[in-house]
C-alpha cells in the first residue's frame, strides 16, 4: 500500500475553524475543506490541536474509504453520520505516534 500524506492548513481561524486538507498517495491528490467548531474541538480533541483532530480524523476515514470518497467539504462532525464509530474510535487515532507524514 502506497504512503499516504495528508496536509493541514488552517485557512481561518474564525468559529468554527476551517481547514483545507490534501490527501496525497502516489501521483494522485485530493483536496478538502473541513470546518471544526471550538465546542466540538474541545469535545473530540483530548489536548490535542485542531489540526491534530482534523489529521487523525482522516486517518480515520482513510482507513474505512479511497481518498476520492471523501466529500470535498464538510464539518467534522459529518464524519459520525457515516461512521458512527467514530466519537469511540479517534482517541486511537490522536494517540497514534506520527510516521513519515509532514507536519
Amino acid at each position: 500500500m502506497p504512503a499516504v500524506q495528508i496536509t493541514v492548513r488552517c485557512q481561518s481561524s474564525a468559529d468554527p475553524t476551517t481547514f483545507e486538507v490534501s490527501v496525497r498517495e502516489a501521483a494522485s491528490e485530493t483536496r478538502h475543506h473541513v470546518t471544526i467548531s471550538q465546542r466540538d474541538h474541545e469535545r473530540l480533541a483530548n489536548g490535542r490541536t485542531a489540526e491534530q483532530v482534523v489529521e487523525a480524523a482522516f486517518r480515520f476515514l482513510l482507513d474505512r474509504e479511497p481518498k476520492e470518497s471523501i466529500l470535498s467539504r464538510f464539518d467534522i462532525m459529518v464524519i459520525a453520520r457515516y461512521f458512527p464509530e467514530f466519537d469511540r474510535e479517534l482517541p486511537r487515532y490522536l494517540a497514534q505516534p506520527k510516521d513519515s507524514r509532514d507536519a
